[in-house]
């Protein structure tokens, strides 16, 4: 296809945008050693990668996210139930265990709406979850402060259906040592959205929430996005089509990316692709291209891709709406 090409703040040299990329490993160079670690069945090195991560709260997020994208990765709860027999003292083994048990069971249930999951789907789905569960039990016994652990039980608490406030009560028990962890503000902005019962009301609170909680240039300004995202998603017909177009949402918006995102003492972290392209969807579907272009210089090629598959044909509507925001710069 055709590139176009913009300019970074760092290189005064063009680059060249195509297709958009969405793996992980290779839009954030930092967590290719954790895939060799994993392709390899190389628990040491796994454990090597995480242990060495910059000792500062960042290091959280990282080790929350990283646990998530080995998740990922077909197969690896083979060398990681070794490493975990090998290991029964050291927590790690047992985390990214849990967390890979949780991917493999919603790989089963699919993204579908319940109704359009089967009951044998559900049964391989509940038993993965449970496996975790238990798994996770011990590890927040023993380390009540680890985030990737109660963050995974965001996972379970929602797929098992165990309500509301047994999810609020985990979050709160991360929150009390980690209060703006983004990956479980994401985790627990699902399970207060109507298709797991909760309401949207409550979505868009929680979502104000995080961002009025959190100090500037943190990540949490994306949950506003993220929440607007998924109740454009939930509506049709007239209704989807102008609700992104609103003052009110416009402005929810632009206030949660300056508070966030594009504020000077933003922090990226590796969370940053996720935010970005929530921002970015947000605005381009919305028709605010001039907002949205921002965040497209940033991504460049790079996006999460989970809320875009909301739309048809996600790859090319994203070439699309690119090259709309950065022609208004």
């Amino acid at each position: 296809m055709t590139t176009t090409s913009t300019t970074t703040d760092d290189d005064e040299r063009p680059v060249a945008l195509s297709e958009p990329v969405t793996d992980p490993f290779t839009t954030l160079p930092d967590l290719t050693p954790l895939r060799s670690a994993a392709r390899a069945g190389d628990w040491q090195a796994t454990k090597t990668f995480f242990t060495t991560l910059d000792p500062t709260e960042n290091s959280v997020e990282k080790t929350s996210f990283a646990s998530g994208q080995l998740a990922g990765l077909d197969g690896v709860e083979t060398y990681l139930e070794r490493a975990a027999a090998d290991h029964p003292d050291d927590p790690l083994p047992r985390t990214l265990l849990a967390e890979r048990y949780i991917r493999v069971g919603w790989a089963i249930r699919s993204r579908a709406r319940a109704e359009h999951v089967s009951r044998d789907q559900f049964g391989q789905f509940h038993d993965w979850l449970r496996r975790a569960e238990q798994l996770l039990i011990d590890v927040c016994a023993e380390q009540p402060g680890n985030a990737a652990a109660w963050t995974a039980r965001l996972l379970t608490a929602r797929g098992l259906e165990l309500g509301q406030t047994e999810a609020r009560r985990r979050y709160d028990r991360l929150s009390a040592h980690h209060p703006h962890h983004f990956r479980a503000q994401s985790q627990l902005l699902q399970q207060v959205c109507p298709k797991w019962s909760g309401s949207w009301e409550a979505a868009h609170a929680f979502a104000q929430e995080c961002v009025t909680a959190a100090p500037a240039g943190s990540h949490a300004g994306a949950v506003v996005a993220e929440a607007h995202i998924e109740h454009w998603a939930d509506l049709e017909g007239v209704d989807q089509r102008t609700y992104m177009r609103s003052v009110s949402v416009r402005d929810e918006l632009r206030a949660a990316a300056r508070a966030s995102v594009l504020h000077p003492d933003y922090a990226p972290g590796w969370s940053w692709i996720a935010a970005d392209s929530a921002f970015a969807l947000a605005f381009s579907i919305g028709g605010h291209a001039e907002d949205a272009a921002a965040h497209f210089v940033s991504l460049e090629n790079r996006v999460n891709e989970y809320q875009w598959q909301y739309l048809p044909g996600w790859k090319a509507a994203f070439v699309k709406y690119r090259k709309s925001a950065l022609a208004t710069l």
